[in-house]
């Protein structure tokens, strides 16, 4: 069996080899959707998204409008790309924290002396709970966790790969609620009135508590066995270039870890203390604690608490001695991503491009409606629902713009049939993560590619794409198990939350 996954991932990568530069493979893409896109709208075909009276044209970007949209908005695709803000500021805050020696001292202190066999399960672990910080968790989990991995050892690549596989594979579980449960509720309580059952029914943000917790808790079971029996034994030996794994902290070091721990758990509390207390700035609107400003500004305040790790623990250390140490130690972070901004100008120009054609929303409007149209009921067409934002993740990476389209159709097509709408709404989430590891489009992908060629520089795409595939088929039948024992047996999926709306 063992001999038989070996040849199917060296396939995989072989083939995954053949893909071109990350750069050039999008400047592909973009001839492709331009050239795909002018002859579907030579057609005229237009789609109505549920819940709009107005039906939008796909649109060709071979046309006069096409040719000067894009370049009226060339310069904003790239600046205004979601990810490249997030991933650069949280990079320049990492980037001083781990310069200074802080991480990797947070790192030997914490897990020098722990049993090598549970830190695939604990990587696993964390990074399965990582949407309660939203997409700041893909960036900064994965590289701590080789980071965690060197330390004891093992290799690098294996925790920075199944931190990310897990982390995106896992998205949509956790035992914490975050903002994507703010998010998706939003969106379905807004489409449960489209049917007449949706007056009585109010939706609310742990509505998928309890699946996603059980989930939070078994996927990292899945994931720590993938990392440590499949994963790790197929990346060989790890041999440290540089030196030999560090085993313990100098007196100085020790004494630089724990003043700063005391000065970050200061700021850590003091900011829990002005979301949590009630009238506290970082509350929501009516003392709501999500959504609220401490959920809408979780990146900046996590780059506060890595800068204030970083520089204080420099100044202790003495690894920072001048002013000028701090920007260049910043400088230095951002020229390690420099191939990830170069990629981001051409993926940031296909994404904006494919979402003004509305050839995405074309796609998963009309899978929705041949469900919708197959007439499929019970179980059957739940899992239905699961393939269909399985496949659509693929193209639509974001989660609550999926979500979004699928929604309209699916919640009000399955509560005529009787199913609660949090039943539809946990189904969708499945989808919503088992592939996010393995799409081009996911722009985070390319973030491991730049933390992996540290380890690994000869490290190509198709090698990394192989490697994370190991992980999406195993939590996929997974998420769809969990879904499986809480429909047969009838169990709520969250408080109040049950499979079947009451009378049912």
């Amino acid at each position: 069996m063992s001999g038989r996954l070996d040849k199917v991932f060296a396939g995989i990568e072989r083939v995954g080899n053949k893909i071109p530069d990350p750069f050039m493979l999008f400047v592909y893409l973009i001839a492709i959707l331009a050239v795909a896109s002018t002859i579907v709208a030579a057609f005229h075909v237009t789609v109505t998204i549920p819940g709009q009276d107005e039906a939008q044209p796909v649109r060709g970007i071979l046309t006069s409008d096409g040719i000067v949209w894009w370049l009226e908005n060339f310069v904003d695709n790239f600046i205004s790309f979601p990810p490249l803000g997030n991933v650069l500021v949280m990079l320049i805050a990492v980037g001083v924290a781990e310069r200074t020696g802080f991480l990797s001292s947070a790192v030997t202190a914490t897990f020098a002396r722990a049993p090598r066999w549970l830190l695939p399960y604990a990587v696993a672990f964390v990074a399965c709970q990582g949407h309660v910080m939203s997409d700041p968790s893909v960036i900064v989990i994965p590289p701590l966790a080789a980071l965690v991995f060197k330390a004891a050892g093992r290799h690098p690549i294996a925790g920075l790969i199944g931190a990310f596989a897990c982390g995106t594979a896992g998205y949509g579980g956790g035992i914490l609620i975050g903002s994507l449960d703010a998010l998706l509720q939003g969106i379905t309580q807004e489409v449960v009135g489209i049917v007449p059952q949706g007056a009585q029914i109010t939706t609310h943000i742990a509505m998928n508590y309890f699946f996603s917790a059980v989930a939070g808790l078994i996927l990292p079971v899945v994931g720590g066995f993938l990392i440590d029996k499949v994963l790790e034994p197929r990346l060989g030996p790890w041999t440290d270039p540089d030196k030999e794994p560090q085993r313990g902290l100098d007196s100085r070091q020790r004494r630089a870890l724990i003043g700063t721990v005391v000065i970050l758990a200061v700021y850590v509390v003091g900011v829990f203390a002005a979301w949590l207390l009630p009238g506290s700035p970082l509350r929501g609107e009516g003392g709501a604690l999500i959504p609220s400003p401490f959920v809408s500004g979780i990146v900046p305040l996590i780059v506060v608490a890595f800068l204030i790790a970083g520089v204080s623990y420099g100044l202790f250390a003495r690894t920072i001695t001048s002013t000028r140490d701090v920007p260049k130690m910043m400088a230095e972070a951002v020229k390690d991503m420099s191939g990830y901004i170069v990629f981001i100008f051409a993926a940031a120009q296909f994404i904006a491009l494919f979402t003004w054609t509305n050839l995405g929303t074309l796609l998963a409007v009309k899978a929705a409606e041949g469900l919708e149209a197959a007439h499929l009921t019970g179980y059957v067409g739940v899992l239905c629902i699961v393939l269909i934002a399985t496949f659509a993740n693929l193209f639509i990476t974001s989660g609550s713009a999926l979500w979004a389209l699928l929604a309209p159709v699916m919640v009000p097509a399955f509560m005529l049939l009787g199913y609660d709408p949090a039943f539809i709404q946990a189904a969708y989430r499945i989808g919503d993560s088992a592939t996010q590891p393995i799409t081009p489009l996911n722009p985070y992908v390319y973030v491991q590619l730049e933390y992996a060629r540290r380890y690994q520089p000869e490290l190509q795409l198709g090698g990394l794409l192989a490697r994370l595939s190991i992980f999406v088929i195993p939590f996929w039948i997974t998420w769809v198990a969990v879904l499986t024992i809480f429909y047969v047996f009838g169990l709520p999926v969250g408080p109040g939350s049950e499979i079947r709306l009451p009378g049912q």
